[in-house]
């Protein structure tokens, strides 16, 4: 071995590791499940047209008296017994040309027709969220009970709910308004109670399978297994594992109850079942828009205004409820947050 072997250094030089990339550093830390969830949401633009149009009806009711320029029971005097067309519509004959005094015009009481709208916004916010909340409250414990017990108590609640949901849903409205709205149940802030009642009962069904279904799937995952063999309890499991799994699904669901709902109110009400009239001027929800429908139907050659503003209303908030439907199904669809 030559002398210049001899000297060189028993350790090696260990080799320098090269740079991490520079993009390591910039990566922007990972976003939840809500938060992306609202991204994919924003892009959505009918979404967040219906969203803000939704925005606007809240607003709209909560501050209806001071929108509304005219109390929308009191009759005017000066304009009761004829229909005064809405303000852009011109007539020879003045007492029924329109007027700015009355936006779109007045019914055969004298009363304002977009006062009237205005009020309406009240109801169909509350007809459709009240029993939406409702529904949500019979049909997740059921669905999750059935879910994660399984057995027995799966097979009869199913059952049970198969039989309610096989009754036709408007035949038992119309058996329930019938039947209870003379009683103090139906008269009861003008019927409203009773609406509610008759909404939840029959529609808590297609939630409760819905989230029996995702029980079912979830309560086999990885993550739950680990909670049960940790040692936690059959509560702690649904609580903190399985529901807030299952929320996107049941967020969505609710979406859809709620023009399902206000269409309800408005059928029932065109058919003189619904909501009662109310007379007392300072009622917090004196009309709604399906007891304009009803009024408007049989003067709409006379006032179309009267029929089509109310008719335009329900279809819009409607609309704007599918829209927002339809955008969190899309955003909470796990396929989507890949």
């Amino acid at each position: 071995m030559s002398h210049a072997q001899a000297t060189m250094p028993l350790t090696r030089e260990a080799p320098q590791s090269e740079a991490p990339p520079a993009t390591l550093g910039a990566l922007r830390p990972p976003r939840s499940l809500w938060s992306n969830a609202w991204r994919q949401f924003r892009r959505n633009k009918l979404a967040m047209a219906g969203m803000v149009y939704l925005l606007f009806l809240a607003v709209v009711g909560v501050f209806a008296p001071a929108i509304a320029p005219h109390n929308p029971v009191e009759s005017d005097l000066r304009e009761a017994g004829r229909y005064r067309q809405a303000a852009w519509i011109q007539t020879d004959d003045p007492k029924t040309t329109g007027s700015w005094s009355y936006p779109l015009g007045t019914d055969s009481n004298g009363r304002d027709v977009f006062s009237r709208l205005v009020y309406g916004t009240r109801i169909s916010l509350v007809v459709g969220f009240i029993p939406m909340a409702v529904i949500m409250v019979i049909g997740i414990p059921i669905g999750l009970l059935a879910g994660f017990v399984g057995g027995r108590v799966d097979n009869a609640l199913m059952r049970f709910t198969d039989i309610v949901y096989a009754f036709p849903a408007l035949l038992f409205f119309i058996i329930m308004q019938i039947s209870f709205g003379d009683t103090e149940l139906g008269s009861y802030f003008n019927g409203l109670l009773l609406l509610f009642v008759t909404l939840s009962i029959i529609n808590w069904t297609s939630v409760a399978r819905l989230v029996r279904g995702d029980t079912l799937a979830l309560k086999e995952k990885e993550f739950v297994e680990a909670a049960r063999a940790s040692g936690a309890n059959g509560w702690r499991q649904v609580s903190r594992h399985i529901l807030p799994n299952a929320l996107g699904p049941i967020i969505v669901a609710g979406a859809f109850i709620v023009p399902g709902a206000i269409i309800a109110e408005a059928v029932l009400t065109y058919l003189g079942i619904g909501l009662r009239p109310d007379v007392d001027l300072n009622a917090p929800f004196p009309t709604s828009w399906g007891q304009m429908i009803q009024a408007g139907q049989s003067a709409f050659r006379v006032q179309p205004w009267l029929l089509i503003a109310p008719s335009v209303a329900v279809g819009l908030i409607t609309l704007s409820f599918t829209f927002v439907g339809d955008g969190l199904r899309d955003a909470l669809d796990p396929r989507d947050q890949l």
